[in-house]
């Protein structure tokens, strides 16, 4: 970066307060600016493609596509793309497919904002960051096969307290092909039975409910 230039940030946030917080932080320093901000996950395609900021703050839970869906569709494009991910989740799961999609950084919403605007530094600078504490939560990232199409499926339902009998009409499918399905996500999240499997999701962020 040329001496005097401003680092351009792109905020991805749908909650005006803490865009508006986010903004006030960024502009509050003399090396960046805020340069545009998104409301969902499509917006933030398109505004990336037109300003190609210099850093992205990306929330992970947006309207009309996630954030994770957002930051793989920008890398895919622009793979130099440097995103930083601010979520409320902390599971490993959700950090894990966050870095998978190509963010380059990843901080919970209570990030201390010296903290964040270091991060947005270094990752401009071309580095990556992962804060102590959620380098830990992707290292208990169980090594574990991972869940099939079909078994999130019914996984969510589970969570959302179908019967095994609910599931199968759900999904047209015979009670015993659920059965089959759920010992084997017991297995994978190496719980015994239905609420330790769903509190397992959750925690990790396997699965989400809105």
């Amino acid at each position: 970066m040329k001496e005097g230039e401003k680092i351009r940030v792109m905020i991805v946030e749908d909650h005006f307060v803490v865009r508006t917080g986010l903004a006030a932080i960024i502009n509050s320093q003399p090396d960046m600016m805020t340069l545009v901000d998104a409301r969902n996950g499509r917006e933030a395609i398109e505004l990336f493609r037109e300003h190609q900021p210099d850093v992205t703050l990306m929330d992970l839970r947006i309207p009309l596509m996630s954030g994770t869906e957002a930051i793989a569709a920008i890398v895919k494009e622009f793979h130099q793309a440097k995103i930083i991910v601010l979520s409320t989740f902390g599971g490993d799961e959700d950090i894990f497919k966050a870095l998978q999609a190509g963010a380059r950084a990843y901080f919970l919403k209570d990030v201390k904002g010296p903290d964040l605007i270091a991060a947005i530094r270094a990752v401009n600078a071309g580095q990556r960051l992962l804060p102590p504490h959620i380098a830990a939560r992707l290292a208990e990232r169980i090594p574990r096969s991972e869940l099939s199409p079909r078994e999130l499926e019914i996984l969510l339902l589970i969570a959302k307290g179908g019967s095994n009998k609910e599931i199968a009409n759900t999904l047209d499918i015979s009670e015993g092909t659920v059965r089959v399905h759920a010992s084997n996500i017991f297995s994978k999240l190496g719980c015994n039975d239905r609420a330790q499997a769903v509190s397992e999701a959750f925690q990790r962020g396997i699965i989400h409910i809105d």
